[in-house]
């Protein structure tokens, strides 16, 4: 493939990651009338969610793998404990963040299809930020191409540098859309979590919670293992199969949205006034002996 082709590729592939969650929520707002404001809320649901995920994986989780000499496990027992530990700190700060939404902002909006909307945001903007990122990658190896990298990094850095820069361009053009088929799957799982979170509301069971963390865990986890053991290709397509496995679990949840009363032009809902009953009169014998005679 030609380098311009190459280039167009990876470009396809940042647009996708922007344009899937809006062309989502395109479809959600004109097809269930549902406002944009809660694709809004869902977007800010996840970048609350960062400001303390982030930190603790950072600050907790990383000493702790250091402590234990996980920081570079890469297979067996290690590794599985590595990818749980991930699996659950993301569970628990990203479907928390949703239950206190939910429980806080969202108290008017408990169907199904608005559920939808929340978590097509909460997924969206995770997509639409990566997206952001790919292509300031993109740009940025685009203008280090017949460049000197002696000039442009200090002497340590240069051979680093090299080999990041030539395994990116010496990547075949189908894994350029990886990242793009990776933020569909995960789309997908955020909107059925959004689903999961919001029964534990509806259905007055806080359970709903642990069983969002624990498929968000489970997710997650799997990625996490299958990556150094199984290779790239093989993770895209478990982590596909669980998405798949995430809309089986939002359709199964399905229910329909409550009906709006009906409504005057005037927004006053009409009372219907039915016909008075005339009361049956009383019969007694002596109206009934005076009835033989009326004919």
């Amino acid at each position: 493939m030609g380098a311009e082709m190459d280039v167009l590729v990876r470009v396809l592939s940042a647009l996708l990651m922007v344009l899937m969650p809006l062309g989502l929520g395109l479809v959600l707002a004109r097809r269930l009338r549902l406002r944009w404001g809660l694709f809004a809320i869902g977007a800010a649901a996840f970048v609350g969610s960062q400001v303390l995920h982030l930190p603790f994986n950072a600050w907790v989780l990383g000493p702790l793998f250091q402590r234990l000499g996980l920081t570079e496990a890469t297979q067996g027992l290690p590794l599985a404990i590595v990818a749980v530990a991930l699996g659950l700190s993301a569970g628990v700060f990203e479907e928390g963040a949703r239950a206190v939404v939910y429980r806080f902002w969202l108290k008017g909006s408990r169907s199904w299809s608005q559920a939808l909307m929340f978590g097509a945001g909460h997924g969206g903007i995770e997509a639409i930020l990566l997206g952001g990122l790919v292509s300031l990658t993109l740009f940025r190896l685009i203008s280090l191409r017949g460049v000197d990298l002696a000039t442009v990094f200090p002497a340590e850095q240069v051979a680093l540098a090299r080999a990041q820069v030539e395994a990116y361009w010496s990547a075949p053009w189908y894994e350029a859309l990886l990242p793009a088929v990776e933020r569909a799957s995960a789309l997908c799982m955020q909107v059925s979590l959004a689903v999961l979170v919001l029964q534990a509301f509806t259905r007055r069971n806080p359970l709903w919670i642990v069983a969002a963390i624990g498929w968000h865990a489970l997710v997650d986890a799997v990625a996490v293992v299958a990556l150094p053991t199984w290779g790239v290709y093989a993770t895209e397509g478990l982590v596909a199969i669980l998405a798949l496995a995430s809309l089986a679990i939002l359709f199964a949840l399905r229910t329909p949205d409550p009906t709006e009363p009906v409504t005057s032009p005037g927004g006053v809902t009409p009372v219907v006034k039915f016909a008075q009953v005339a009361e049956a009169p009383t019969v007694t014998p002596d109206k009934l002996e005076k009835s033989r005679y009326t004919d």
